[in-house]
């Protein structure tokens, strides 16, 4: 059973975003922004009630703005979803999560080191220019099914 119900439009979202936002940082790197993605849409805490589908999250604005940089700066999110990509996407939608996105609601790329919290939220781990972070315990239980 997978990990979020999806489509294939959804597939080749998550395969677009994971491009957009980490194709510097090689398969892994993608496979973590895939993490944050699908722990967003199981999320229902925060930053991230109400959204239930893979589009909600891909397209959620918060103060005026995409969630997601690349939504809104176009660069590769437009462009079309390749096929070792739209692979790395299903793994992450079926069952696919590993430290430091195992749990992680948030990433970010800092110009320096990795802040030891992100607006209140802990630090996981780095991975290569990518900081993740999850919630402060007990304020989003949902994220860890």
């Amino acid at each position: 059973m997978p990990r979020v119900k999806y489509t294939s439009k959804d597939v080749a979202l998550v395969a677009r975003m994971m491009r957009a936002e980490a194709v510097a940082e090689g398969k892994q790197g993608m496979l973590y922004v895939g993490n944050v993605i699908v722990n967003r849409s199981k999320a229902d805490c925060l930053d991230f009630e109400g959204l239930r589908t893979i589009r909600d999250v891909i397209f959620q604005v918060q103060g005026g703005n995409y969630s997601f940089e690349a939504v809104q700066k176009g660069n590769l999110f437009y462009n079309r979803a390749r096929s070792t990509e739209k692979r790395l996407a299903r793994k992450t939608l079926n069952f696919w999560r590993d430290h430091p996105a195992k749990y992680a609601l948030w990433y970010f790329n800092p110009e320096g080191e990795c802040p030891p919290t992100w607006y209140g939220q802990l630090f996981t781990g780095p991975y290569k220019n990518h900081c993740y972070y999850e919630p402060q315990p007990g304020t989003c239980d949902s994220v860890y099914n």
